[in-house]
């Protein structure tokens, strides 16, 4: 699939990974609807960029379903997915609070990964409606996991357990989708800096940095970018997770 040939959504297009993706899409010649809980920066950068924003709730089926119906209605069609909007905070399984609070596991869980969910089954139901490429091609969706997926850390059981989710998700769904043609990817990015990342004092970071095998620096969301522009245009990747993170192993 070309750029110039790539309507996307994009959830979490508002900031971070999201948005550099949408940047990158846009500039590519690709058109793009962001999908994301921020109004005010959503509509600045669909503004920027020559998009389309709806705010979406990514675990509301009504929510979604109406910002796939604007986005139809805004680009003619839906033939990418790209699902960036995610929460990540710290607890670990027994603390000195107490065990680990199963309302913030449930939240992780039902943004990262049943979000993710939400949004990929609604927007395969759009891309099912799509006129058929030479080799039967009709869509693609592109999941985002995490390295915390295969070495999540101490305080991770949640994130790791939602992104994990993300992983095992891609060979399934790529299966469930073959005879519609829609193709399912997933990228694992190591530490990239994104708003959560930014948001650490610089020492913090360069240590952050020093923990990466080569280069010895955090990721640039243009790279988790390029990367998605990449599994668009190369239409022999299905139903694999791709991990880009510098050969970081964590702790």
């Amino acid at each position: 699939m070309q750029m110039n040939e790539t309507c996307a959504v994009i959830t979490g297009g508002a900031s971070g990974l999201g948005e550099a993706t949408a940047r990158l899409f846009a500039a590519s010649g690709a058109k793009v609807t962001l999908l994301d809980r921020d109004a005010a920066r959503g509509e600045q950068v669909a503004a920027e960029i020559g998009g389309t924003f709806v705010e979406t709730d990514v675990t509301s089926e009504e929510s979604v379903q109406n910002a796939l119906t604007k986005a139809v209605a805004a680009m003619g069609k839906i033939n990418t997915a790209i699902n960036c909007a995610g929460i990540g905070t710290a607890e670990k399984t027994l603390h000195k609070n107490g065990p680990h609070s199963l309302e913030h596991y449930q939240r992780i869980i039902s943004v990262n990964l049943i979000g993710s969910f939400n949004v990929a089954r609604l927007a395969a139901a759009e891309m099912a409606k799509n006129d058929p490429t030479e080799d039967g091609q009709r869509g693609v969706i592109i999941n985002t996991a995490s390295v915390a997926a295969f070495d999540g850390q101490k305080g991770q059981v949640a994130y790791g357990a939602s992104k994990g989710g993300i992983v095992a998700t891609s060979l399934p769904m790529a299966r469930d989708l073959q005879r519609e043609g829609i193709r399912v990817m997933a990228i694992a990015p190591g530490i990239f800096l994104t708003p959560m990342l930014m948001s650490l004092p610089e020492e913090v970071r360069a240590q952050l940095a020093q923990d990466v095998t080569n280069p010895k620096r955090l990721g640039d969301p243009s790279e988790y970018a390029s990367l998605a522009r990449f599994i668009c245009e190369c239409g022999y990747l299905n139903g694999e997770v791709i991990r880009i993170d510098g050969a970081l192993r964590m702790q």
